[in-house]
């Protein structure tokens, strides 16, 4: 299943992180994960919300620059060796991740892994066909 997930361009000062989280929270969006790359001037930050038209709303308002990609979510076992072997598992079906992210859903038990790839119709196919079960929000 795919995701939609909203990349924000942060200004890399104290605070800036707040302001938008600030700004989200007070339009009553829920976040389902975060990520936050850092560089020396700017970070990107990449969340996946329950309502990301609002969201987009939101934050353009606020003047911030917004870019919307798509995801994948998987579940993964929440233990020492869980992103290990999903890891491996796409390794030896030669997928090529450009970035991923981990949240815990039932700790002690799995996560929820975020994937980005280039191809993601096959990266579904693969996970499928690996009876890896993927993560869905009804509203995304």
């Amino acid at each position: 299943m795919k995701i939609k997930q909203l990349s924000i361009f942060l200004e890399n000062k104290t605070g800036s992180l707040v302001e938008i989280l600030d700004i989200i929270a007070d339009a009553n969006i829920n976040l389902r994960a975060i990520s936050l790359a850092d560089a020396t001037d700017f970070g990107i930050l990449r969340i996946v919300v329950d309502d990301y038209e609002k969201c987009i709303k939101v934050l353009e308002e606020h003047n911030y620059i917004v870019k919307t990609s798509v995801i994948v979510g998987l579940f993964m076992e929440d233990s020492p060796s869980g992103l290990a072997s999903t890891l491996k598992v796409l390794k030896e079906e030669n997928i090529d991740l450009e970035y991923f992210y981990a949240v815990p859903f039932k700790p002690g038990e799995n996560a929820i892994l975020f994937l980005h790839t280039e191809d993601l119709d096959n990266l579904v196919d693969v996970l499928n066909k690996n009876n890896i079960e993927l993560f869905s929000l009804l509203d995304n």
